[in-house]
């Protein structure tokens, strides 16, 4: 198993969760505030009904909760994954997702594309991460990742609910699919999908386009992937995604979300504690000033004869007590990511392994905070890879949501290039927090209360 020498920690540690319901060209003016609110009561009930999981059973495996998390997301047509995802130019849906985890499970992480009649992808996911653990990969071989009528096949054998293709449709993204067909001069539309698309049903937003946060009024930029990421109570830390994919994308287009490294990843390591603090944090003591002095070390010598210059930047030593499960000189960091945005984007960069990586091979090590903002934040990797097209097409918009844990601490992070992301998290303190755009923390005082 990958990983298998790492140690698992006794099942004492808080829980955390983040969620995220899409990302893109989101700004005050585009989407007013009535208009965020649906979406602010979905995430926080989202956000709620996941936590409360763990209410129930404290030692819930972080896959369980993820996956539920983005199986709630499915079954809400505000959203662009399961019912409400968007059409291709065909006027199909095409559905993919994902679940990962740092360690624990054979697989590590596995993703479903083109999938057009398994009403939760994500609970396919699960079935295929779990099963992996038999020798046959429980029917799936020892594949990660597959699509289409094969896996379609595995989720009737292994019991998942299926339905008819006309489930996933929605009057709003019907509406945005033809829209964007008029624009897009020629491209066809089945006839099943027409007559439907004749059809009178309610628009679930109760306000059409005027509510959605990826219309600009030039372009439609639909960036609506769905995501979770979870820590559980041995420090396992889970990601789990769903997307219909863009609108008006390509039949058989496969994008970010279910491919590992790009939008998601979830990994684990053991880390020299030595290299993780700054270079004069771990300066030997018995070095002469001379010596220190070559070696640049001017504060540490300092300190030495005016204790009170020492640099209040400098990283102490973590107390023994909290290395005990791991040993003096190493401690586990562990990392989940989420990504959503222009998928295409996420998989030129490689955009979750590659922040993942920034943490795990520089030196010294890099926060997880640190490796978000030089891949998903403003000026960094997504939108460099956009070049000349950046705010034309959407490309390179995105943003991303984290967990990491370094020995017993863990934090909840994201970070966008783009006006706004919506997500929900459980902070330090146990408190919820919703947020839309980019300027907000999710410490406003919202009156989310259901009517």
């Amino acid at each position: 198993m990958a990983n298998s020498t790492l140690p698992c920690p006794s099942g004492t540690m808080t829980p955390r969760i983040i969620v995220h319901g899409g990302a893109g060209n989101i700004s005050h003016a585009t989407l007013p505030h009535p208009s965020t609110l649906p979406y602010r009561h979905a995430l926080r009930r989202i956000l709620r009904e996941t936590s409360a999981l763990f209410t129930k059973d404290p030692h819930i495996a972080a896959h369980v909760a993820a996956a539920h998390a983005v199986s709630l997301f499915e079954n809400d047509p505000l959203f662009n994954a399961g019912r409400g995802a968007v059409f291709t130019t065909a006027g199909t849906n095409e559905l993919e997702a994902s679940l990962m985890v740092s360690r624990g499970k054979h697989k590590r992480g596995v993703g479903a594309m083109l999938v057009t009649t398994v009403k939760n992808p994500i609970l396919l996911c699960r079935e295929l991460l779990e099963r992996g653990e038999a020798l046959d990969g429980g029917g799936a071989g020892a594949h990660v990742q597959l699509s289409g009528p094969q896996v379609e096949q595995l989720a009737h054998e292994w019991g998942c609910e299926v339905v008819d293709t006309d489930y996933f449709w929605t009057k709003r993204r019907w509406e945005e699919h033809r829209k964007g067909l008029q624009r897009g001069k020629g491209a066809v539309v089945s006839e099943d999908m027409e007559a439907l698309g004749d059809e009178e049903e309610v628009d679930e937003l109760g306000k059409g386009r005027d509510g959605d946060p990826s219309w600009n009024g030039k372009e439609y930029l639909p960036q609506g992937t769905v995501g979770c990421v979870v820590m559980d109570s041995f420090g396992t830390i889970a990601v789990a995604t769903s997307t219909g994919g863009l609108t008006n994308k390509l039949p058989g287009r496969i994008g970010d979300t279910p491919t590992l490294g790009a939008g998601f990843w979830a990994e684990q390591w053991l880390e020299d504690f030595a290299s993780s603090m700054p270079y004069q944090a771990r300066t030997s003591a018995a070095a002469s000033p001379l010596d220190r002095l070559s070696r640049g070390d001017i504060t540490g010598v300092l300190s030495d004869c005016l204790p009170s210059l020492a640099s209040a930047d400098a990283s102490p030593p973590m107390p023994q007590e909290k290395l005990s499960n791991y040993s003096d000189t190493k401690r586990r960091h562990a990392v989940g990511l989420s990504g959503t945005g222009n998928g295409d984007s996420f998989l030129r960069v490689a955009a979750a392994r590659t922040a993942a990586a920034m943490c795990r091979f520089s030196s010294p090590n890099l926060p997880l905070r640190t490796a978000l903002k030089r891949v998903a934040g403003p000026g960094g990797e997504l939108q460099q890879s956009a070049e000349e097209r950046w705010c034309k097409t959407g490309e390179g918009e995105g943003g991303i949501i984290g967990i990491e844990l370094r020995g017993d601490k863990s934090s909840v992070l994201y970070d966008m290039n783009c006006g706004g992301m919506f997500r929900a998290w459980v902070d330090e303190e146990g408190k919820e927090r919703v947020a839309v755009f980019a300027d907000e923390d999710g410490r406003e005082d919202y009156d989310l209360s259901e009517s």
